[in-house]
């Protein structure tokens, strides 16, 4: 049975299929000018109405229409009241009228949900759909670490720590702007940090599992403002995010001992995280699906239409 998903968030345009094993995920990144963080949402809702149609015609090129058996589309950030984005209404008009041209049910989930399944999906552990789990959701606009719980087929997540300001994601932005790097600047800030050789680091306080990032976007620019080496900024500013999580992890892990930790999110697929999160066991997905994607999507349509 093949299902397809589509995923419009305020970073990303993407549609992906899946047949209960493999899949293939489109997508392309929102067009932001340089020195810019991030786009208003008016702009963000034409880009993805330019985009979805080209990138839907580039996926439907490998399926066969009469095939799909469902179509999956995120329409909120979160699966919790208020929570609302209106670049995801691109999403799920276009999803509705796919759905309604196919005659097969529309599945309407979260884009955090996405991010969950895509995860599990893309590491070889679905077996974390069915039964708790810790999972962090690190991207451009969210730094949550969540408890997450069987809801029939699909999943229930559950704040239980993460930021109380800026996400790492904006810090990570933030920094990529003060070094005239281009958005988003995850991947660029990954790149420079590996040929830096310092070891300095702002460990933010982390009593429990919630910790404070507006005061390190201080830190870096003093940093910077000391140093002027890009690379070792773009390296301090990545350990002491990672630094963060770290901590808010192992507190985590001694109020909920025994379950196992997945990492998604454009974040997520920074190489310093991964690397300082080693001793603690963690399950990451493969980079390419840690950022946005409609294959999380797809996978839960297909697990809740299948049943």
């Amino acid at each position: 049975m093949i299902t397809v998903g589509i995923d419009t968030s305020n970073y990303t345009t993407s549609i992906a299929y899946y047949d209960g094993k493999t899949g293939q995920n489109c997508s392309r990144l929102l067009p932001v000018k340089q020195g810019e963080l991030g786009l208003r949402q008016s702009d963000a809702v034409f880009a993805h109405i330019k985009s979805l149609p080209e990138l839907a015609g580039r996926l439907f090129s490998h399926i066969q229409q009469e095939n799909i058996r469902a179509v999956g589309v995120s329409t909120r950030p979160r699966a919790v009241e208020g929570s609302y984005m209106p670049c995801f209404m691109v999403g799920f008009s276009h999803a509705t009228l796919l759905a309604d041209a196919l005659n097969v049910p529309l599945v309407e989930v979260s884009h955090q949900q996405g991010h969950v399944a895509a995860s599990l999906w893309s590491a070889d552990r679905m077996d974390l759909m069915d039964t708790p789990h810790l999972a962090w959701h690190l991207s451009g606009g969210t730094t949550e670490l969540l408890l997450v719980e069987p809801e029939g087929k699909n999943v229930k997540c559950t704040r239980i720590g993460g930021t109380s300001d800026i996400s790492a994601g904006q810090l990570i932005d933030r920094t990529g702007v003060m070094l005239d790097l281009p958005f988003p600047a995850g991947k660029h800030l990954d790149e420079l940090s590996k040929s830096a050789t310092m070891t300095d680091v702002f460990k933010v306080k982390c009593p429990a599992m919630e910790f404070s990032l507006s005061g390190v976007q201080n830190k870096v620019q003093q940093f910077h403002d000391t140093h002027q080496k890009p690379e070792e900024t773009a390296a301090y500013a990545l350990r002491c995010v990672s630094e963060a999580v770290y901590l808010a992890t192992k507190n985590a892990l001694k109020a909920y001992p025994g379950l196992p930790v997945v990492f998604s999110g454009g974040v997520a697929s920074n190489s310093m995280l991964r690397a300082r999160m080693a001793d603690l066991n963690p399950i990451f997905a493969q980079p390419q699906y840690s950022t946005d994607s409609a294959m999380g999507v797809a996978v839960l349509a297909n697990r809740i239409v299948e049943g």
